[in-house]
């Protein structure tokens, strides 16, 4: 499974020198370990990497007794793996760092040390209880990790020709022609795997979509133990959300309502639900804003809000019943776009999914008014220009799943806020075009944007 974060753990090997340790935070099962120990046997001399989640007795003691001790600590743990580490030439990784979080708090004092680079990896970092009573080294640098993109999955089946010119296309604005229809085809598969490196070796490997989706199964039965165990006091009210997510995103309007889980429900009882969500990357939240200005976050209203679910693919696995998804006729379905039920519910998610990876921060724009009809409309995202300017800082985005739509609301919208507004975009299942001002991109060029 090549990932593209390799190249970023390479520069940062390359440029800090072991100036600054670096902690990789993702969801469970997102491919963290296997990239950080590839990278280990291609990049270092030699490396020790230690699951914290899972110590045998000797290295338990090792880390129990001699972490305030970090000359016999170094000396202790290559005894004690039979590993021989190399001044500068080394790397040590401390994996499922969250289950011993003295060892994040000793980075301080290893990188000090500066013989050595040092890489942490976990999941559920953002939950308070993994970080109480230490104290978390400045010395760390933190880069989240995602599941695959499409460019990702294209390499797993072999494919290294596609993005490049879909890449080419994009920058001169030029439709990709006769080559369109194969790559939707390639896209709805990237789809309906996902892009969790375990689903996505599976598929490569069968080329079926069953066999994929019980390793999907598989994750989300590891989520669903991972909220009972981390989420103490509140894990019943975690679930709800995550059972609802997929009913929530399969309305016309796809904002969370609370009155979905709990009649007469505040978002004050709920919050931490989301937070959790959110912090264990297992969710994307798109937040809603009364104004598209530079600087969204100022305009952000936190208690409107839409729910994605991280990866795609697993949202396929979690919204359908098992025996469903098992027949073939659901991915013949979704590979021709005939399904019945709302697909404008995986599209939408799939290019929040694309934004994260790409940088971007989620957020959307709604307006029910009652009295104006021309200030009634609704912006599926919004996002900042790289460079901000004076003004004309921000590109609105609709998600267009069917063949046939309006632009009603993005023209509403454009007429309504034109000082403030770069290139809108229509983002839908055709070739690439441009008309009336509007760019129209097919849905995998989202991540260029």
């Amino acid at each position: 499974m090549r990932r593209k974060i390799f190249d970023v753990l390479l520069q940062w090997k390359n440029t800090e020198k072991g100036r600054v340790a670096l902690l990789i935070e993702g969801a469970r099962r997102v491919g963290k370990s296997y990239i950080v120990k590839e990278f280990a046997q291609k990049a270092y001399r030699s490396y020790i990497m230690v699951d914290l989640s899972y110590m045998p007795k000797p290295l338990q003691g090792v880390f129990d007794d001699y972490l305030n001790d970090i000359p016999m600590f170094l000396s202790l743990l290559q005894n004690v793996t039979g590993t021989t580490l190399y001044d500068r030439e080394s790397l040590i990784v401390f994996d499922e760092v969250q289950a011993y979080p003295k060892a994040r708090q000793a980075i301080k004092h290893l990188v000090a040390d500066g013989r050595y680079d040092y890489i942490e990896t976990g999941s559920l970092l953002g939950i308070m209880e993994n970080t109480q009573g230490i104290l978390l080294p400045s010395e760390e640098r933190i880069l989240k990790m995602y599941p695959m993109d499409f460019e990702e999955f294209l390499w797993a089946m072999e494919d290294e020709m596609t993005m490049p010119f879909i890449r080419s296309c994009f920058e001169r604005q030029m439709p990709l022609g006769p080559m369109h229809r194969k790559t939707m085809e390639l896209f709805r598969q990237y789809l309906i795997v996902g892009g969790m490196p375990q689903a996505v070796e599976m598929y490569a490997k069968t080329r079926l979509f069953r066999e994929a989706d019980q390793v999907k199964r598989d994750i989300l039965n590891l989520y669903s133990r991972s909220v009972g165990q981390y989420a103490r006091g509140y894990a019943e009210k975690v679930k709800s959300v995550f059972e609802n997510i997929p009913s929530e995103l399969q309305r016309h309007e796809k904002r969370f309502r609370l009155s979905a889980i709990e009649q007469g429900a505040r978002y004050r009882s709920y919050e931490s639900s989301f937070l959790w969500l959110r912090d264990a990357m297992m969710t994307n939240m798109c937040y809603g804003v009364t104004e598209p200005t530079a600087g969204m976050k100022l305009t952000t209203d936190q208690t409107t809000f839409k729910c994605y679910m991280a990866d795609t693919g697993l949202l396929i696995s979690h919204a359908f019943d098992e025996k469903v998804i098992q027949g073939e006729e659901l991915y013949t379905k979704l590979m021709f776009d005939k399904l019945e039920i709302n697909s404008g519910m995986l599209v939408e998610n799939i290019v929040a999914q694309m934004f994260v990876a790409s940088g971007h921060k989620l957020y959307f724009y709604s307006n029910n008014s009652r009295v104006n009809a021309e200030d009634r409309m609704e912006i599926d995202f919004l996002i900042e220009k790289s460079q901000l300017t004076n003004a004309h800082n921000i590109c609105p985005i609709e998600v267009k799943s069917g063949k046939n739509y309006t632009t009603v609301s993005l023209n509403k919208f454009c007429r309504k806020f034109e000082k403030q507004l770069s290139i809108p975009y229509i983002i839908h299942s055709k070739d690439l075009k441009i008309d009336d001002g509007i760019v129209y991109l097919p849905i995998y060029m989202s991540s260029l944007l």
